[in-house]
C-alpha cells in the first residue's frame, strides 16, 4: 500500500472529486490535497475549511508584513548611508601623530589599488562659531576645492555659493543650512570662529578668534551635518589650527561595500608608516550597529506573527485528525503504515504553510516594490503624511528589496509550517483502528 500509487481517478475518500490531474502521485499526496482543500462541505468540515483558511491568512499576512517592513527600513539605512556617505570618506588615512605631512607620496600609494577612484587631503578641528549672541559648536574641515569632487558631492549640495570661492587666504567658510538657520545668516555676512586652543597674553591664556565671511550654504540631507559641518579652504584651516601638514587623506572607491577589504589592501601598502586606515563602517560603528539590532529585532517582532500563524494551523491538523479518523482506520485496514498515516498529515499542514508563504511573499513583494505609489496614494486618499517634511529630513518611505531577506523569510516560514504538523501527525498515526471504528 505504501509503494504503489493510487490513480486520481480511484480515489474517492470522503466524497471527494477525481483528480486525474494528479493521477501519478503517491496516494499520501492524494489524501493529503483532499483533506487540504475538504471536499465534503457538512458543517463541521465547513468550519474546519474556515479555521485552515484563516491559518493561512495568518501565515502569508506575517510574511508580507515582515518583507514590508524589513525593506522600508532597509530602504531608509540605504537613504541615510548615501546621504551620510556624500559627506564622509569611503577610506580615511591618519597619521598617529595628528599630521601627515607627506600626504601627496601616500595619496600615490593608495593610488596603487585599482579599487581607488580618488583622493584628497582634509585638515579638521572643533572650534564654536558665534553670530550676535547665538554660538554653536562645529567641526570644521580645512579642503581642497580641486580635490574635494573625487572624494565627495559636498560641491553638488551647495544651495547658495559655491565649493570653489573657498580660496586661500580669502577665510571664506561654508556652512550647513541648519547652521545658517540657527545662526540667521546667509551668504556675504560675517561669523566668528571661536579656536579651543588658547594663545597666552598678558592677561592668561585666551581663546584664538578668527572672523570668516559665509560663502556659501550646503544642505546634505542629513541634520547632523547640516548642523554641526563648516569647510573652509585647507591652507586657511591649517593657519587657523597651527598645523604644517594636513590631518589625514581621504579615499573614494568604486565599490563602497568593498571599504573594509580595500581599506585593509590600502593599510597593507601603507605598513612601513604610521598611520591608521579606517572605513566608512568603522567611523559609524554605533550607528550601524544600532540600526542592525533594530532590524534583528524586528525581525524577531514580526516572525511571532507568523509563529501565531502556525499555532492556528496546529489547531486545523488536530481538528481535521479528530474529524477523519474513520478514514484513518479504513485506510489502516487497506494496509496502510502508521508512516504513511503520518505522510497524510504532514503534506496536508506543509502545502498549508507553503501557499499561505507564497501568497505573503508575492503580495510583499508586490507592495515593497511599489511602496512609492502606495503610499503617495493612501496619503492623498486619508489627506495626512506618513513623514511631514517640516519634521522629518527623509519625507517619503523608502525600499530596498533583497532577495536574501524573501529568502530568509520564506525559509523559516515554511520550516515554522512544517513543524507546526508533527504532534498532530504523530497524533494520526496513533489512531487505533479498532476503537475508531467502533461506533461506526
Amino acid at each position: 500500500m505504501t509503494t504503489h500509487r493510487i490513480y486520481g481517478k480511484l480515489c474517492h475518500l470522503d466524497g471527494g472529486i477525481t483528480l486525474k490531474i494528479f493521477s501519478n502521485l503517491p496516494f499520501e499526496w492524494l489524501v493529503g490535497l483532499r483533506y487540504l482543500r475538504s471536499g465534503k462541505r457538512s458543517g463541521r468540515n465547513r468550519f474546519i475549511s474556515f479555521i485552515s483558511l484563516i491559518s493561512m491568512t495568518g501565515i502569508a499576512l506575517g510574511v508580507a508584513a515582515l518583507i514590508i517592513v524589513m525593506s522600508v527600513m532597509n530602504g531608509f539605512q540605504k537613504e541615510v548611508r548615501d546621504r551620510m556617505l556624500s559627506v564622509l570618506p569611503h577610506i580615511e588615512v591618519q597619521d598617529i601623530y595628528g599630521s601627515l605631512p607627506d600626504w601627496r607620496k601616500t595619496a600615490e600609494t593608495a593610488r596603487q589599488n585599482p579599487e581607488v577612484t580618488g583622493t584628497a587631503p582634509y585638515v579638521i578641528g572643533q572650534a564654536l562659531v558665534t553670530r550676535n549672541d547665538t554660538m554653536r559648536g562645529v567641526i570644521v574641515r580645512g579642503i581642497e576645492p580641486k580635490e574635494e569632487p573625487n572624494v565627495s558631492e559636498i560641491a553638488r549640495q551647495f544651495i547658495a555659493g559655491k565649493l570653489g570661492d573657498l580660496q586661500p587666504d580669502s577665510f571664506n567658510i561654508a556652512i550647513g543650512k541648519e547652521l545658517a538657520r540657527m545662526l540667521r545668516i546667509g551668504p556675504g555676512d560675517k561669523l566668528t570662529v571661536v579656536i579651543p586652543q588658547g594663545q597666552v597674553t598678558p592677561a592668561g591664556v585666551l581663546p584664538r578668534l578668527k572672523q570668516f565671511t559665509v560663502s556659501g550654504i550646503f544642505e546634505a540631507g542629513h541634520f547632523e551635518f547640516d548642523s554641526t559641518l563648516a569647510f573652509v579652504n585647507m591652507e586657511d584651516a591649517m593657519r587657523m589650527f597651527r598645523t604644517n601638514a594636513p590631518t589625514g587623506l581621504r579615499i573614494q572607491i568604486k565599490d563602497m561595500q568593498e571599504a573594509p577589504q580595500v581599506a585593509h589592501e590600502i593599510g597593507l601598502l601603507l605598513s612601513d608608516d604610521d598611520v591608521i586606515v579606517r572605513d566608512w563602517s568603522k567611523q559609524n560603528r554605533n550607528w550601524f550597529a544600532a540600526v542592525q539590532t533594530e532590524k534583528k529585532m524586528m525581525f524577531i517582532i514580526l516572525m511571532l506573527i507568523i509563529a501565531v500563524a502556525t499555532f492556528n494551523l496546529v489547531s486545523t491538523l488536530v481538528m481535521t485528525v479528530t474529524e477523519k479518523q474513520a478514514d484513518i482506520a479504513i485506510l489502516r485496514t487497506l494496509g496502510a503504515s502508521p508512516r504513511s498515516i503520518m505522510k497524510i498529515f504532514m503534506i496536508q499542514g506543509a502545502l498549508a504553510g507553503i501557499f499561505g508563504t507564497l501568497i505573503g511573499l508575492g503580495f510583499g513583494m508586490l507592495v515593497a516594490v511599489n511602496i512609492d505609489v502606495i503610499v503617495p496614494f493612501i496619503e492623498r486618499l486619508f489627506g495626512f503624511q506618513f513623514l511631514p517634511k517640516d519634521i522629518y529630513l527623509i519625507s517619503s518611505l523608502p525600499s530596498d528589496l533583497r532577495l536574501t531577506d524573501v529568502l530568509v523569510i520564506g525559509g523559516a516560514s515554511i520550516v515554522l509550517s512544517f513543524l507546526a504538523t508533527l504532534y498532530p501527525s504523530w497524533s494520526a498515526a496513533k489512531v487505533n483502528p479498532a476503537e475508531a471504528l467502533r461506533y461506526e
